[in-house]
């Protein structure tokens, strides 16, 4: 990261939901710790990959950044401003600059509006009217995402998956955003079209130099897309680098075995067959996470250290500068070995 002011500064970025019980007052019992104290950067045009198992807060954090929902504690700075409990006022000269696109194509568009009603309805609540008019702005957009301008005034049961993901990208690039954040934009698409989808928003990303915070649980997509990687277990990030320093470089232990568990092709079998580290146990409840390193049930190098103090994020001795992980015995190997030593939790 430079020194320049980021695009996006997120600090001890906090979200719980809490829980209610008893009757019959509806009081407080406690609380989901979906998202608990993330910390993290996104430049100009830099593209973030946010990833992780289900449930590991992923999404809630996609929806803090673009303030769907109120964060309980931390704080959100873009472009140097606090936004972080920002006001409908304040916010709106900032709702332009930062768009989401949405997990699943089929619930995110209103099957009662056509196509040119749903990329041109951002421009109308922002009363913004392009050279040429909205509809040929619309039309224009349709292009760029590799639809057909005359498709303008189709509904969206007459797409398929991929093209109404399409649509979804053309309604976040309407305003000329800075940033946009891709909730696991591909999942819900077949495996033939999500390259397509991921190619075409880094071209887009390229393009017009917007800046992305991609999440996903794909490692290859984020592999593809991203430059710089941030995984995250349990509401926390345990570890964030630059792609290839993190791919090549994992420090963490739960970042090797989400690493050791990606499908590799093998051309013969005379080379080193890496073996898949088998976590152990389920991942804990959020309304109750375990104390200290909240990885430390399902990690094999667990000690009474990991379970009193919870490790920092920060650079391990050994690290490329802006490589930070969040673990007392970080991994030493600079890639994953061929043959992993069977300790106990480690492998089945």
């Amino acid at each position: 990261m430079s020194n320049a002011t980021p695009l996006l500064d997120v600090s001890g970025l906090t979200k719980h939901f809490p829980i209610k019980g008893g009757f019959p007052i509806r009081r407080t019992v406690g609380a989901v710790q979906a998202v608990d104290g993330l910390d993290f950067q996104v430049a100009e045009g830099e593209s973030l990959g946010l990833v992780g198992e289900s449930g590991c807060g992923k999404s809630t954090t996609g929806r803090l950044i673009t303030r769907l929902l109120e964060p309980t504690a931390g704080t959100i700075s873009y472009r140097g401003e606090d936004i972080t409990h920002a006001g409908r006022r304040q916010l709106a000269p900032i709702r332009s600059e930062i768009q989401m696109i949405f997990q699943d194509p089929y619930a995110s568009l209103n099957p009662r509006q056509t196509v040119g009603k749903i990329v041109s309805g951002p421009m109308e609540i922002n009363d913004i009217n392009p050279a040429g008019g909205r509809e040929n702005r619309v039309r224009e957009l349709l292009e760029i995402v590799g639809l057909n301008p005359e498709h303008y005034n189709r509904f969206p049961h007459e797409f398929s998956g991929g093209q109404r993901q399409r649509i979804g990208v053309a309604r976040a690039l309407a305003l000329e955003p800075k940033l946009i954040v891709a909730d696991e934009p591909v999942s819900a698409l077949d495996v033939s079209i999500q390259a397509q989808v991921v190619n075409l928003l880094q071209k887009v990303q390229q393009e017009l130099g917007i800046a992305f915070v991609f999440i996903a649980h794909d490692l290859a997509v984020v592999r593809h897309f991203s430059q710089r990687v941030a995984v995250m277990y349990l509401g926390k990030i345990v570890e964030i680098a630059d792609r290839d320093d993190l791919y090549g470089n994992p420090r963490h232990p739960y970042t090797r075995a989400l690493l050791s568990a990606v499908p590799e092709a093998t051309v013969d079998d005379d080379g080193p067959v890496r073996e898949r580290i088998r976590l152990v146990g389920d991942v804990p409840s959020p309304i109750s996470p375990p104390s200290g390193c909240r990885f430390r049930t399902r990690c094999w190098k667990a000690t009474d250290k990991c379970a009193n103090e919870a490790p920092p994020l920060v650079q391990v001795e050994g690290n490329k500068p802006g490589h930070l992980t969040a673990c007392h015995y970080p991994e030493t190997e600079a890639l994953i070995p061929a043959r992993l030593s069977k300790n106990p939790g480690a492998a089945a």
